[in-house]
């Protein structure tokens, strides 16, 4: 052999020996059987990372668009907060514009509304006369008491209907439970709150009357906001037991339409996945039902109840001014009402901003909770 002829050839490449002398051959800087891999960390904080940054971004649009809405309703705020009498003045109308800044143009008029957004400052109510911000501080936290009771009630009986629901499909237990959803959703929320204030409160007499807490008890010392909480920080189980009884009508009003929601989008879920092969297959290698409903079924049919949930819990905050009004509920949506109806301009637009960050506050947490149920998420 001379010695410019190759090697004769070894064992075949998919022996020990051909692994071996192949590893030899390839760049070091690459590990063999691995992908070209994906840089930037685990793949849920790069999924994280990049739903908080388009969070950022929709909040900037959430400013713009309501600004630019809350400025095209039609009516004039200087007639709604003077009156006629001062409108005769033209003194006193170039005093209250300049005054609000109503006299600037309307870009000059957002740049300055988003420097104090970025600095905390909401602007002015041009009722109260205080911080928009101290307002929604004392308002928002009772219409977030209410939802979050709302919708936690929702939730369990919801999901748990529409599993009994699946379970027991087109059985007589499932054509009630339909039936009972089917009456939730179509029963308007304002009419069922009218009822029920008449009914429990007024002619039965075992519900408290309206309001957040008896008025001969007061309020626990402010520290949440929340009467349930503070009263129990507080230590005061008499204003909790009243809170809470002041509580159970309007969350069970607002409740009843979620619940018919969640029953039939959990039932239809959880038939189509009682389909699947895999589900299947663990009956077939048998393993408890209890096990294969908990770790199996739930968990790949929770990804759509998240989501029909949390578009609930967004609607809840932002359409409770009816069962607010009927329950003097002194929440956010009493004070968008008054706000709205005075062209109080600066209070409206405290009101939407609020509303939109609770909505991307709440699709941030149903993107996180996709991540830790579904794991094909993360690599979107």
């Amino acid at each position: 052999m001379s010695e410019t002829q190759e090697p004769a050839a070894g064992p075949p490449a998919g022996g020990p020996a051909g692994q071996r002398a192949g590893a030899a051959r390839r760049p070091s800087g690459r590990p063999s059987g691995r992908p070209s891999g994906r840089r930037g960390g685990h793949p849920l904080v790069r999924f994280l990372v990049r739903r908080v940054l388009l969070a950022v971004l929709m909040a900037w649009g959430i400013t713009l668009v309501t600004f630019v809405l809350t400025n095209l309703v039609p009516g004039d705020p200087v007639a709604a907060n003077l009156g006629q009498r001062a409108l005769g003045d033209p003194a006193i109308v170039a005093q209250w514009r300049a005054e609000h800044g109503l006299d600037k143009p309307l870009w000059q008029q957002y740049l300055i509304h988003l420097q104090g957004l970025v600095q905390g400052d909401l602007g002015t109510s041009q009722q109260s006369h205080r911080p928009v911000a101290q307002d929604l501080a004392e308002f928002v936290p009772a219409t977030l008491e209410l939802a979050g009771a709302a919708i936690l009630v929702s939730l369990v009986l919801g999901v748990a209907f529409g599993v009994v629901a699946a379970l027991r499909r087109d059985r007589l237990s499932d054509h009630a439970l339909r039936v009972l959803s089917l009456i939730g959703i179509s029963v308007p929320t304002f009419w069922l709150a009218l009822v029920a204030f008449y009914v429990f409160f007024y002619r039965l007499q075992i519900t408290p009357g309206s309001g957040r807490v008896d008025a001969a008890l007061g309020s626990a010392p402010p520290v949440t906001g929340l009467q349930t909480v503070d009263a129990l920080l507080a230590g005061r189980w008499d204003i909790f037991t009243s809170a809470v009884g002041h509580l159970v009508t309007p969350a069970l009003v607002l409740a009843l339409y979620t619940i018919g929601l969640l029953t039939r989008f959990t039932r239809s879920a959880v038939l189509e996945v009682l389909g699947q092969d895999y589900v299947r297959a663990a009956r077939a290698k048998g393993l408890p039902g209890r096990t294969i409903l908990f770790r199996y079924v739930l968990r790949s049919a929770l990804v759509p109840v998240i989501t029909v949930a949390s578009l609930a819990f967004g609607s809840l905050l932002s359409g409770t001014v009816l069962v607010e009004a009927i329950f003097a509920w002194p929440g956010v949506g009493q004070y968008a009402y008054k706000s709205a109806t005075t062209l109080d301009l600066p209070a409206v637009m405290g009101v939407g901003l609020v509303v939109g960050v609770v909505y991307l506050v709440i699709n941030l947490i149903v993107d996180v909770l996709y991540g830790v149920i579904d794991p094909r998420v993360r690599l979107r």
